[in-house]
């Protein structure tokens, strides 16, 4: 996910994480000369209860968490995990209109393009080759592999990852957290919601299942896992099956799959599902030779953040009677592990249970904000879960085994270890195993020695005498498979695979994105380009793309987070991209080389400009003028405003930006909309539900002549996701709402789309019959209203403002989050930016 510390011009940057109140995504990283981390970041959108505190990547603190889980949630804490399936009952109860959406991202998205090689913001010499979006979880039966991805679904290989094609794009989420193989008739059974607490990981509707060949996926038992996220699915061997989620561990027959899942587990009563009195239970074993006796789990929250969250339930908890309710108690592990700092775990048992190896994040430096977060990786020698426990590496000696990353830092291997763990042991030796963290571990002698197998990147290695280094695959490791002599890897840019017997510590890596298409967009646009559309996109983790007219691939000319583009409709050349907490960079030779423009205090590539913005988003918004591409808004607390267009210059000496309006102290912008001189201005302040002082959002204009804020007392009080504002009529504007109305969270009002025709004096709900689900984007084209969701598309005619009447619109988008939608310069065609399948494209009817 996301790079801490990067170096630049100017030296080494420390942006260590801070503690949020959010599921944060994966924390920031290293970096190499003059650039800033390739990074992912975090971001959550805890669609149902996953909210909760965490350490996140480079500055982002609890702005990250604003980019979507907030989002989702605010006013409350959470939402139950009714509200995405009974929204989706009421999306499919809709007429549908229009034709195919089409797949624009058909293609790998070459991370390192030859010839783009700016010396800031390019992965040039990382070595990561073609990424996809990230994977959460991986399975291997034989040449039959199957892969998860955050919100792009499960994928399944028949060659042994050669080629992938989706299972069931129309499942209930396509948020996976887990994935596992039955042995006893080869079924796979699915976990939904991602489980890593990072900011843009959607809660689940529950486990689902599927057979050998099939492409539908049927959920089993009831809703009672429902809204949580899954960590593992482990089988016992003698019939039974169980699901570690963030909400205790539960249990069911495998076998008959009409059984309702029972709780086992659940440290924490938390009576009132609370987010901070949690019971996430990060990984279950079931120790081999026992016939399923011995059952041992783990609740790991991770902890940190303001509230302080409880983690005084955390630690390992032990059943000997079969994993059966009322049996599992709490043991003390012996040895090197610190019991009372115990955060995220996870176990991997050697074949014969002679062995047992854990992964273990510690709370405690998570709070401290220390530069690592790994307790250790620890060794039970005899198996038994109780120990005694050796210390077989940690930060230091991880470090010092080949590591792509530098240390001492603000940024080690584990400073994400909330974020990514993995490991495997092989099944035909007890010594031999494999750890995912930020980067690939490995040691044949039980942790004696390690070797960094897959390193961050290849920026601090001479490699050959030719400078060519060995291919790297992603950093952020979340899930590791064997089947034979392969070892699969899962992590923020993909699927690899190497031969599991290497001994060699670098390269071996053959990388299986080629048709995995599952980007994680922000935001997309387009601008023509010799004729033809050419389309930009940020990228969760994977940087700003360029699609060029008539290319044949996906490219990245700048790394790191992604966020909002800019593109000149007229010359797709012409570009902004946009890194974390509102750092815009512009092209003007289609990528080839940056200047970086950031009023932002947090300036990602040298000193702040004087009088800087204190508080943007970890996502901020970046529009232009929906007369004039050439007059630029962004916002943090401030509003600012730029006509230098793409001859724009932002540093100590000179800024092009200027600062417009001040929101307020504590408040950041969500969303613009600019009509020549009139500019909206949607802000939350406080933002982070569960505070010492209630969440609100507001939105400020200077419609009129001088700037205000609209009384919006009568709207609902949720995140304000958008603002579309009519090219004809400044006075119109129409505000989109994200959340659920108060159905399902109280306070939040109803309604999710709402249109003024005075400038915001007064409003009328037009959300019609739109399903109860968060809503993130609108567009006005030719008397048509087109809304993006968490669950697609929605398309309308705009009228009186009574009575709107929303039909589905196309038949084959997969069911991701919509974050964007965008008119292409051809004023019919609409691009939509989905957060884990993609960029796709319809003709308005």
């Amino acid at each position: 996910m996301g790079r801490p510390g990067f170096r630049t011009r100017t030296g080494i940057l420390s942006f260590v994480g801070v503690a949020t109140i959010a599921v944060a995504a994966g924390p920031g990283a290293p970096a190499a000369a003059s650039r800033p981390a390739t990074g992912s970041g975090a971001h959550s959108f805890a669609q149902t209860v996953t909210t909760s505190n965490g350490h996140d990547e480079d500055v982002e603190g609890a702005d990250e968490l604003n980019s979507f889980a907030l989002e989702r949630t605010a006013p409350a804490l959470t939402v139950p995990g009714k509200a995405l399936a009974a929204a989706e009952a009421q999306a499919a109860a809709l007429p549908e209109v229009g034709g195919n959406w089409s797949q624009l991202t058909t293609t790998p998205d070459n991370a390192e393009p030859k010839g783009y090689t700016d010396p800031v913001w390019s992965n040039a010499g990382a070595g990561f080759s073609t990424v996809s979006g990230r994977v959460t979880a991986l399975a291997a039966d034989g040449p039959d592999v199957y892969m998860g991805a955050a919100d792009g679904g499960v994928w399944r290989s028949t060659n042994s990852g050669s080629t992938w094609a989706p299972v069931d794009d129309q499942m209930g989420t396509l948020s996976i957290g887990a994935l596992a193989v039955n042995a006893s008739d080869h079924s796979v059974w699915v976990g939904t919601g991602e489980a890593n607490t990072n900011a843009d990981s959607y809660a689940g509707q529950g486990v689902y299942r599927f057979t050998r060949g099939s492409s539908t996926l049927v959920r089993i038992g009831g809703d009672e896992l429902s809204g949580f996220t899954v960590y593992r699915i482990v089988f016992d061997g003698h019939g039974t099956v169980y699901a570690a989620t963030n909400s205790g561990l539960w249990q069911r027959s495998a076998s008959n799959l009409t059984a309702p899942w029972t709780l086992v587990l659940k440290p924490q009563p938390n009576p009132t599902d609370n987010p901070y009195l949690t019971s996430f239970i990060t990984d279950v074993v079931v120790r081999p030779g026992t016939n399923g006796a011995v059952v041992l789990a783990a609740d790991g929250w991770r902890g940190a953040g303001d509230p302080p969250a409880d983690t005084s339930y955390n630690g390992f908890y032990l059943s000997t009677d079969h994993g059966t309710a009322g049996t599992f108690h709490e043991i003390r592990a012996a040895g090197a592990i610190n019991n009372k700092d115990i955060g995220r775990v996870t176990f991997g048992y050697a074949a014969d249970g002679s062995k047992l190896y854990a992964i273990i994040q510690s709370p405690s430096m998570l709070l401290a904000g220390d530069s690592t977060v790994l307790q250790g990786i620890f060794l039970s020698a005899n198996g038994d879960p109780r120990g005694p426990w050796t210390l077989i590496a940690n930060s230091a000696s991880l470090c010092a085994s080949g590591s792509g990353l530098t240390c001492p830092s603000t940024y080690q291997p584990g400073v994400q270890a909330w974020y990514n763990q993995a490991i495997v042991v092989d099944p035909a030796n007890p010594d031999h195993l494999v750890v995912g963290l930020e980067e690939q571990y490995q040691s044949f002698n039980a942790g004696a020695t390690w070797t960094t197998i897959s390193p961050y990147w290849n920026y601090i290695f001479p490699c050959d005498a030719k400078g060519t280094c060995p291919l790297a695959t992603h950093p952020d490791q979340h899930a590791v498979a064997v089947d034979g002599n392969t070892l699969f890897i899962g992590n923020d840019g993909g699927v690899y695979a190497r031969n599991f017997q290497n001994h060699a510590p670098r390269g071996g890596w053959t990388n299986l994105n080629k048709s995995i298409h599952t980007l994680q967009y922000y935001d997309a646009e387009a601008g023509y380009q010799n004729g033809r559309l050419s389309e930009w996109g940020g990228l969760q983790d994977n940087g700003t793309t360029f699609i060029r007219a008539g290319g044949s691939s996906t490219l990245t000319p700048a790394g790191g987070d992604g966020g909002y583009v800019i593109v000149n409709p007229n010359n797709a050349r012409d570009a902004v991209g946009e890194y974390v907490n509102m750092n815009p960079y512009l092209t003007t030779d289609g990528g080839h080389t940056f200047t970086t423009i950031t009023p932002s205090c947090a300036d990602a590539v040298g000193p702040p400009i004087t009088n800087c913005d204190p508080s943007p988003r970890f996502i901020a918004p970046l529009v232009t003028d929906v007369n004039n591409p050439d007059h630029w808004v962004t916002g943090g607390e401030f509003v600012w405003t730029d006509t230098a267009a793409w001859h724009t210059v932002c540093d100590t000496t000179s800024c092009d930006w200027r600062n417009v309006h001040d929101s307020g102290a504590g408040h950041s912008i969500t969303a613009l909309a600019v009509n020549g001189s009139v500019t909206y201005a949607a802000w939350c302040g406080p933002c982070n539900p569960g505070g010492a002082a209630p969440f609100a959002s507001g939105i400020d204009t200077n419609y009129g002549g001088t700037w205000h804020t609209i009384n919006v007392s009568h709207l609902p009080n949720r995140y304000i996701a958008g603002l579309t504002v009519d090219p004809s009529n400044p006075a119109h504007i129409y505000v989109v709402y994200n959340g659920y109305s108060r159905h399902w969270i109280l306070g939040g009002g109803t309604g999710h789309l709402f249109e003024s025709q005075n400038g915001g004096g007064n409003w009328t709900d037009i959300s019609g019959n739109l399903p109860d689900v968060p809503s993130d984007a609108l567009v006005l084209s030719h008397g048509m209203l087109a809304l993006g969701t968490d669950i697609g598309a929605f398309l309308a005619k705009a009228g009186d403002g009574h009575g709107t009447t929303w039909a589905r619109l196309g038949n084959n988008l997969p069911n991701s989050a919509v974050d964007d939608l965008r008119l292409d310069p051809d004023g019919h065609t609409l691009l939509a930016a989905t957060h884990g399948r993609g960029l796709w494209s319809i003709k308005l009817p």
